[in-house]
């Protein structure tokens, strides 16, 4: 046989096993007793809870009753509680008249947020754009100039505030810990020392202390007249806090790239920061992209957390509309309607990693 004809015989692909549905299930959910116990089991739930869900949630739900007497009288979920509130629960204590701003300013941040997911955008562009968004989210949450009428940070609340958090923490917090990571790998003992007892020292206690130091202590040791803003405050605790996780996170990347890339590099003459920019850091973060979503994920989520220290995020904008005497006893409508909001960020953004593994994971193919 020619070396030709050989070539196309090993180019073909392996022949595809089909398998019915009965072997599927048999060797899937049937595979031993305690399997098809368990697959058993499941089935029953299932047909205990989707029937009750589907009729609560959509049959016997109500979306245009006008007190919370009819909701009740449907008997299934009152929808017309969040149609009733939504403005409270996503605005929060924003002037009602002034509400489109943190609209607006929410669509900046978001459409910012997906164009940077674009490859096409990742070059000076993409700085200049992050400068202007935010320059423009500012003047909308603050107003005082173009003739948008002055509002306090302390009446930000709901989703605008919690994408503030979030977004502000991550853009922070991302390259401070990459300074960390390489710091903690630095050959100079006094950096090393200090970004180890740094990272330990924080990853050594929960966001929920730090919230509380920047909230009651930190104004302790601050100068006599001199003030620093709450909601600056929990955003600095939040930076800290990821900053030290990201650090860790990037260490790995950074130990799994092989010596030989380090010296690979000393070898053209690039310095140490020129190595780090162009060799190492971008294999480094290519292998954490997964745990360094699953840390924004967290930080995205963590945000609720300054309900305890008074800030009116989404939770605790929640929480407010519950308060309203004609409308009590619908906090599980309300409490899915935040959920549900937080699921579409958080499964956004681990969809979002996924194509992008699949997009840099280059390193095998031939």
């Amino acid at each position: 046989m020619s070396l030709s004809n050989t070539s196309a015989v090993a180019s073909k692909d392996a022949p595809v096993t089909r398998i019915s549905a009965w072997t599927w299930v048999r060797t899937q959910l049937f595979s031993s007793p305690l399997n098809g116990l368990l697959t058993i089991l499941s089935v029953w739930l299932l047909l205990l809870a989707v029937p009750a869900l589907v009729d609560w949630a959509f049959l016997k739900s109500s979306v245009h009753a006008t007190t919370a007497q009819e909701c009740r009288a449907a008997g299934g979920a009152c929808w017309a509680f969040i149609v009733e509130k939504h403005r409270l629960i996503l605005f929060g204590l924003y002037p009602y008249d002034e509400q489109w701003r943190p609209l607006l300013a929410t669509g900046i941040l978001l459409g910012v947020i997906i164009l940077s997911g674009v490859r096409r955008f990742w070059n000076l562009s993409l700085v200049v754009l992050w400068t202007v968004a935010l320059i423009a989210v500012a003047v909308l949450m603050w107003g005082g100039v173009f003739g948008l009428t002055y509002v306090e940070n302390s009446l930000w609340g709901g989703l605008p505030l919690t994408l503030i958090l979030s977004t502000f923490g991550i853009a922070f917090a991302f390259p401070i810990g990459v300074l960390l990571a390489l710091g903690r790998r630095s050959k100079m003992p006094a950096i090393k020392a200090l970004c180890v007892v740094y990272i330990e020292l924080i990853r050594g206690v929960p966001l929920i202390s730090l919230l509380f130091m920047s909230a009651v202590m930190l104004p302790l040791f601050l100068p006599e007249g001199v003030t620093v803003d709450k909601l600056l405050r929990a955003q600095i605790a939040i930076v800290i806090f990821a900053a030290a996780y990201i650090a860790e996170t990037v260490r790995g990347g950074l130990q799994a790239i092989p010596k030989g890339q380090y010296e690979g590099g000393e070898s053209l003459g690039l310095s140490y920061w020129q190595q780090m920019r162009l060799i190492v850091l971008p294999q480094a973060l290519k292998i954490v992209i997964p745990p360094l979503v699953g840390i924004f994920i967290a930080m995205f989520k963590d945000t609720s957390l300054v309900v305890i220290i008074g800030i009116f995020d989404l939770t605790q904008a929640a929480k407010a509309a519950l308060t309203d005497g004609a409308w009590r006893g619908f906090g599980i409508e309300v409490y899915v309607f935040i959920s549900l909001i937080y699921f579409a960020f958080c499964f956004s953004m681990s969809k979002y990693s996924q194509s992008l593994e699949k997009r840099l994971a280059t390193g095998h193919k031939r």
